[in-house]
């Protein structure tokens, strides 16, 4: 019997290196599967169509945005047909990213959790970089300026002007107390860092509530999808999509332009 068993061991010993190949061959395709499921899948390939026109390319991200960023390598990506893709074997025409604008704060209290953090890592990077506040209009705008002002800190002198992101009128807000307290933020903030903040809103936001007090002292970052050109023309930054590819990114990322003079 003893002599037996040791045969059978030795017969399970010879076909242990095909169970190992086998074994093996398994995990390299199951690595492969999840690799490309990851790239195809969760990471979507194509993404917004970019305007015709020569430009800069910007992105502006928030808590909202998942993943690690890879702040040295941010590219925008273009296929044959306009497209952003994240594939490079697709692209036909790569520009660097040249600016990002990141969200500080919202409202009287609220602070972005990966402000600071982005800020800093934006920082170490060529990017010219911007903070943004999400503006309540129910609420006072000096206290909106205090609370961005104590997340920024200081500037330095190649980031761009503090912004001021205004999307929504809350019930019972009148027009004109939404300009004036949008106003209070803006010259809070000009006087702190002695610049001018841009004004980011939609098209129509723009041409509905904001008056020329705004719209005609401050620079704009308007807000437009799916159109070759903003209806609002008075604009120096132009956010086109929130659904691009940028290399650099996981997942769709809100893209902008600027015109190259």
């Amino acid at each position: 019997m003893a002599s037996r068993k040791r045969k059978m061991k030795s017969r399970k010993a010879m076909a242990n290196p095909w169970a190992v190949a086998a074994l093996a061959a398994l995990l390299i395709a199951a690595v492969f599967l999840a690799f490309h499921e990851w790239g195809s899948g969760a990471q979507p390939e194509k993404g917004a169509k970019v305007p015709p026109g020569i430009w800069r390319y910007g992105i502006d991200i928030s808590h909202n945005n998942q993943g690690k960023i890879i702040w040295d390598s941010l590219y925008v990506m273009t296929d044959s047909r306009g497209r952003t893709v994240r594939d490079p074997g697709l692209a036909r025409d790569i520009k660097p990213v040249s600016f990002v604008f990141i969200k500080a704060t919202e409202g009287a209290s609220f602070k972005d959790s990966d402000f600071k953090q982005n800020w800093k890592d934006a920082g170490k990077t060529d990017l010219r970089r911007g903070a943004y506040h999400f503006f309540r209009s129910s609420k006072d705008g000096e206290v909106q300026a205090r609370n961005f002002i104590s997340s920024v800190g200081d500037l330095r002198f190649k980031d761009l002007p503090p912004v001021l992101d205004i999307e929504t009128i809350h019930k019972g807000c009148t027009k004109k107390l939404l300009n004036e307290r949008a106003l209070q933020w803006l010259k809070a903030v000009e006087k702190r860092y002695g610049r001018k903040p841009i004004v980011y809103a939609s098209s129509s936001f723009i041409l509905d509530n904001l008056d020329k007090r705004i719209t005609g002292n401050y620079p704009v970052w308007v807000a437009h999808y799916e159109k070759d050109r903003p209806s609002y023309e008075g604009w120096t930054w132009w956010q086109f999509t929130d659904r691009a590819v940028v290399k650099g990114v996981p997942g769709l990322v809100d893209l902008s332009v600027m015109r190259v003079d």
